[in-house]
């Protein structure tokens, strides 16, 4: 495959320049998603990198390349979070001045951890293209260096050192799936990748409510999104790097998409089996891999990044327990006499359904005097012990509504 962009020369530099500060994160091999897609699963996991997230890899090497005279006149970029911590933490260690533009969609955590590294935070807009738009006017205003998050070589060739890495751990994998939004990461990932085997197959992963990517290889020119939607709002890109793409087009063999129950359902089974916490689109690779038809393949799945606060973790906690089945909610209206909430209590119990909320209100019937509604949440060990608990329900005359 030809390239008119990069040369694996780049790749090799940025190893270098790499070294001593991005760290190098090692395969884990999970048993658990391994079992679940059939295939041999390892996670590359990014989401333990130094600024928790692989973003420190693109933004260090661009901004170590710099000149003297681009150093000192400061540097800025946008982003929805992980790049701001890479620019802001790379250009502190190099003792260069760093201005980040966030959407004010951020979650605090990521605005808070990039002031920390010493940055200027100047929140605007409500997506990453908004934010975009407004550091390129202070860029012009202030004659500042500009470190895009995804469309520039130098950024582009710091995200390829994931696949040397991966590659050093195991040489004969078949599959790399990553997470795409702008197209830095997969598309250095894939030049670097096939630069060392031609045969690996490199799959990026969009959610459905912002799939730039997918849409602009199906029209073979970069589209822009007239509105994005999705809980993964790392990768809430309504338009994709013009780099990026033709290294994509040449480079990376799929894209395939996810729904939000998807990635909150690979959310809660790394946080569960493997003890890994990822933001909603560090979880992308993972939710992908059912949709990996091949079996008994060595598949390394790029966790991207972990930046997520305390809150954003117990809401995708709780929705990931529901697209699992796990929590299970449903209201019955039952006679107002004694005993009612027993019978249901028992049928629960005998089924090891445990109750974690119980809501046993008369003024919610049309007939509050002779009906009462109950709404009940159970805790569950999924779909088969949900419809095991629907059936028995219903067996003993009881006619219910699921809730979720």
């Amino acid at each position: 495959m030809k390239n008119s962009f990069l040369n694996f020369a780049d790749i090799e530099t940025a190893v270098n320049n790499l070294k001593g500060t991005a760290k190098r994160t090692q395969l884990i091999y999970s048993s658990f998603f391994s079992n679940e897609s059939k295939n041999k699963v390892y996670i590359k996991p990014e989401n333990l990198q130094v600024t928790g997230a692989f973003k420190i890899r693109g933004a260090y090497n661009k901004i170590i390349k710099l000149s003297e005279e681009e150093k000192k006149r400061g540097v800025i970029a946008s982003s929805a979070g992980n790049h701001s911590q890479g620019v802001a933490y790379a250009a502190q260690k190099l003792g260069v001045k760093a201005t980040i533009v966030m959407p004010k969609t951020t979650p605090l955590i990521k605005v808070s951890a990039t002031k920390n590294y010493g940055a200027n935070v100047v929140l605007h807009g409500d997506f990453y293209d908004e934010a975009y738009t407004k550091a390129k006017e202070l860029q012009e205003e202030n004659n500042y260096v500009f470190v895009h998050p995804f469309d520039d070589l130098d950024v582009i060739a710091g995200q390829g050192t994931i696949a040397v890495e991966i590659l050093e751990d195991l040489k004969d994998i078949d599959y790399i799936l990553a997470p795409v939004g702008g197209g830095g990461l997969i598309s250095g990932i894939a030049f670097a990748a096939k630069s060392i085997n031609p045969n690996i197959k490199v799959i990026g992963v969009e959610p459905e409510g912002a799939k730039a990517m997918k849409k602009s290889l199906e029209e073979n020119a970069v589209v822009n999104l007239d509105t994005v939607k999705t809980i993964a709002e790392g990768v809430a890109v309504k338009r994709p790097g013009d780099t990026p793409f033709e290294i994509i087009k040449n480079y990376v063999d799929e894209i395939i998409t996810v729904s939000d129950f998807e990635i909150m359902e690979a959310f809660l089974m790394l946080l569960e089996k493997e003890k890994l916490i990822a933001e909603t689109s560090g979880a992308l690779s993972l939710a992908a891999l059912k949709k990996i038809n091949d079996k008994d393949k060595k598949i390394a799945c790029v966790v991207s990044g972990g930046n997520i606060d305390v809150v954003t973790v117990s809401s995708m906690i709780n929705r990931g327990l529901v697209s699992r089945g796990r929590l299970f909610c449903f209201t019955v209206e039952l006679p107002d006499t004694p005993g009612e909430l027993l019978k249901i209590s028992e049928i629960l119990s005998d089924l090891s359904a445990n109750v974690i909320k119980l809501d046993h209100n008369q003024f919610k019937t049309f007939d509050r005097f002779m009906q009462v509604q109950l709404e009940v949440t159970v805790e569950t060990n999924g779909d088969e012990h949900v419809n095991q608990i629907i059936n028995s329900l219903n067996k003993a005359g009881y006619k219910i509504i699921r809730v979720y």
